[in-house]
């Protein structure tokens, strides 16, 4: 897990992926790939769209040129290692097309004062095609500490397995590694097999197991997290199916409404 991945765009979110981006690439010694992304704008309607169009995207790249310019100014004098490249279009393509040889991809769940870009869909799809971990944070958030404390949402899928087994060199870096399952009859493995999984990599981590039908998966995570004072959560993505996760699953409210940076893979 070396290869980090950040969306750069000039939004709300920006500085909370970056300083996430920082932290990630120090602890694990990896390098940092910027793609800075100029968003392709959508001008409604056909009288004079295409002029409309030229005018927002050439103030678009003149927004991000100088967001370039201040961002390689910084990382200039952060003690990692990094490389840029540009982008035009939509956001998540753009991050798909770069994100090959991307170990872990920095996005954030939903801006709460941002309509555009809609955060929460980037991520869900970029997860959907990239078939790689995320991390995907609030807006607010100053650092992600990787030495702290993670929380693995277990539902028993293989989206979990996949996800907690990529994520292996960042969980060695935590202080407590703690399993929690709220079980619903779906699981296909124990949440103590990931944890013999997880001994096997010097990782000790304790489990807890609850049964609670009358709550929501994500509200349930969220409680256990605060009681566990988390520093952020990894779990598998969009493990019921898009049909289900469409009207309003457990990744996508996570997405919506965490308070804590999200490890998500599917």
């Amino acid at each position: 897990m070396k290869n980090i991945l950040l969306l750069v765009h000039d939004d709300d979110g920006q500085e909370a992926r970056l300083q996430t981006a920082l932290d990630l690439t120090r602890a694990l010694d990896g390098h940092l790939t910027c793609i800075d992304v100029t968003q392709s704008p959508v001008v409604a309607g056909e009288l004079y769209a295409g002029f409309g169009e030229a005018v927002m995207l050439t103030d678009e790249r003149e927004n991000e040129a100088k967001n370039r310019a201040a961002l390689t100014e910084r990382l200039s004098h952060e003690d990692v290692r990094w490389d840029w490249t540009d982008a035009t279009g939509d956001i998540a393509s753009c991050v798909l097309e770069a994100a090959t040889l991307a170990d872990l991809i920095v996005l954030n769940r939903t801006l709460d004062a941002y309509p555009l870009p809609d955060m929460r869909t980037i991520a869900s799809r970029i997860l959907m095609h990239a078939r790689k971990p995320i991390v995907a944070v609030p807006e607010k958030l100053e650092r992600f500490n990787t030495a702290g404390r993670a929380l693995i949402a277990w539902d028993g899928q293989a989206s979990a397995a996949d996800t907690m087994r990529a994520c292996v060199p960042l969980l060695r870096l935590a202080s407590d590694v703690h399993i929690f399952m709220a079980r619903d009859g779906a699981e296909k493995t124990e949440p103590s097999e990931a944890a013999e999984y997880l001994s096997r990599h010097d990782i000790h981590a304790s489990v807890k197991i609850i049964d609670d039908g009358l709550h929501a998966p994500d509200t349930l995570i969220a409680e256990e997290a605060a009681l566990y004072h988390a520093d952020y959560v990894l779990m598998g993505a969009y493990s019921h199916g898009r049909l289900l996760e469409a009207f309003g699953g457990v990744t996508k409210r996570m997405l919506t409404k965490s308070k804590l940076p999200l490890v998500l893979g599917h």
